[in-house]
Order: C-alpha cells, then sequence, then structure tokens
C-alpha cells in the first residue's frame, strides 16, 4: 500500500514538473489572424469624411472623361481606390494620392485581386504638396473650398488636361457639362467636367490686316474683331483646351492654338491664321 502510494505521488509530481517546464509557445492557442481594415462611410479624413462614389456615378465620370488607353488618370483622395482601378480595368494608367494609410493598403489589395496592380498605383500624401502635373485626366471627390484652393494648380496644367468632381464644382470656372446618375446611386449622384483651356488672351494679325482682340475669362472668351477702323463683337466664343470656336458676322471660325499660333477654317470653308502681337 505504501509502495503504490509512493508511485501515485511521483506521478503526480513528475505530471506538474512536465506542466511548468513546458515552452509557453505549446500551451498557448494561436492567436487569430487581424481582421482586414474595412472603412465606414462617413468617417472623418484630414480634410473630409469618406463616402465612397457609387460605380454607376464612377463609370459616368470616367465617360465624361473621355478616358482612353492612352490616358493617365490622378484622383485626389482616392478612398477605395474603385476610380483608379476602374480606369486600369479599361487601360489607362491610374494612380490615387490618399491621406489615409489604411485606404491605401486597401486599394492595392483591390488592384492586386483585380488583377490591374500594373497599372493601378497608390501612395500616402497629401493633395496640396504632390506633384500631379503629368495626368491627363484629374478625378476627385473633395469640399468646395478644397476645390477653390486646387483651381490655380489645375488651371495651370497642360491644357487639354481634363478635370471630373464628384458632387462639387469649381466657383466662377463653370463646368464643360454636368451629369446626373439616377438609377444604382442613392447619394452624391452629380457629376462635373472641365478642360483645361489654352490662354490666347490678347491681341491676334490675322491675313488681309485684321486684328482679332480677345479677351479670356476661363474657357470663356469675348472681343472684337477689327478691320478698316471697324469693330465688330465676336460671339459663341470658347476654348476647349487647346481648341478655339467663335463668329463673326455670322461666320463660324473654328482652329487650333499650338502655343504661337492659331490657325484653322470657317464655315464656309476658307481658311484662316492668326499670330499674337500683344497679350
Amino acid at each position: 500500500m505504501k509502495n503504490l502510494r509512493f508511485a501515485l505521488c511521483a506521478a503526480a509530481c513528475a505530471s506538474m514538473l512536465a506542466a511548468v517546464s513546458a515552452p509557453a509557445w505549446s500551451q498557448t492557442a494561436p492567436a487569430p489572424a487581424a481582421a482586414e481594415y474595412t472603412p465606414k462611410e462617413g468617417q472623418m479624413g484630414k480634410d473630409v469624411m469618406w463616402v465612397p462614389t457609387s460605380q454607376v456615378l464612377v463609370d459616368r465620370m470616367l465617360a465624361m472623361a473621355q478616358l482612353t488607353p492612352q490616358d493617365h488618370l490622378v484622383d485626389l483622395g482616392s478612398g477605395d481606390g474603385r476610380l483608379v482601378i476602374t480606369a486600369a480595368q479599361r487601360g489607362a494608367t491610374g494612380h490615387g494620392i490618399e491621406y489615409n494609410p489604411q485606404l491605401v493598403e486597401l486599394s492595392k489589395r483591390a488592384a492586386s485581386e483585380a488583377g490591374v496592380s500594373a497599372r493601378a498605383t497608390f501612395e500616402k500624401a497629401d493633395i496640396f504638396v504632390s506633384d500631379f502635373s503629368k495626368a491627363t485626366v484629374v478625378t476627385m471627390f473633395l469640399l468646395p473650398e478644397l476645390n477653390a484652393r486646387l483651381r490655380p494648380i489645375l488651371l495651370n496644367m497642360k491644357p487639354g488636361t481634363r478635370i471630373v468632381s464628384n458632387s462639387f464644382d469649381m466657383g466662377e470656372w463653370k463646368p464643360d457639362q454636368t451629369q446626373r446618375a439616377t438609377e444604382g446611386c442613392r447619394t452624391y449622384c452629380e457629376a462635373y467636367q472641365w478642360t483645361v483651356p489654352a490662354r490666347v488672351e490678347g491681341i491676334w494679325r490675322l491675313g488681309g490686316g485684321q486684328e482679332l482682340v480677345v479677351a479670356q475669362n476661363f474657357q470663356m472668351l469675348e472681343g472684337t474683331l477689327r478691320e478698316a477702323g471697324k469693330a465688330t463683337q465676336i460671339s459663341s466664343a470658347q476654348m476647349e483646351g487647346t481648341r478655339i470656336r467663335f463668329s463673326v458676322d455670322h461666320i463660324a471660325y473654328s482652329g487650333e492654338f499650338d502655343g504661337r499660333t492659331m490657325k484653322g477654317t470657317t464655315d464656309k470653308g476658307e481658311r484662316w491664321s492668326a499670330t499674337r502681337v500683344a497679350r
């Protein structure tokens, strides 16, 4: 009996010793995998709250921009990356600038899952200190005061660059077109589009002693055509990137500005050209 008691005691002591000396990792259950970051609609960011752009409005914005595979799109405040990723799926290259690092990583994963990581890139950065001057299309979903701060930067981009904004305009710079998505969009369903205009204000000399005097307010033009001491008001005058159009005495002029000269044709089939002599 004494031997049995001794054996049981020895076994219990051995068991306790094994438990104490066992390595800690063998006693701890594996930690659960970290949950993937999921943004919440309305969460606050650096300058704006995050609200996703509906896919139907994404498609509408890219159509308004006339996006092609030759374009490079930059999305200012790219959020979950869907605009950049959709542009990449259409063959363009896209780059998202986003201040929230978690949204940046979420966008990178989404681009990888969509198989477009080579054409859709993202960076954590401040849009007001970033260089996006090489973009041919700029998209954004910001606030009016932020659009106003960006406006001088956008107007200084290469003429012909297309700008599309979700829901908020550019104040005095009136859009070239406005469209609204009706089906499949619950809130923030309107988009505005602008084309950066070339600057053509000044005095231009045409053939036959004519002078075209142009004043410019963003893409809108006004002025007169002078000939033999007579000044005739121009009408329907506007820039679309580097393309110009105006009418004088029921003759419609259209042409292209190449940085130094303007040249084109009238609706009568006549060619015209002009050289700037003063700003």
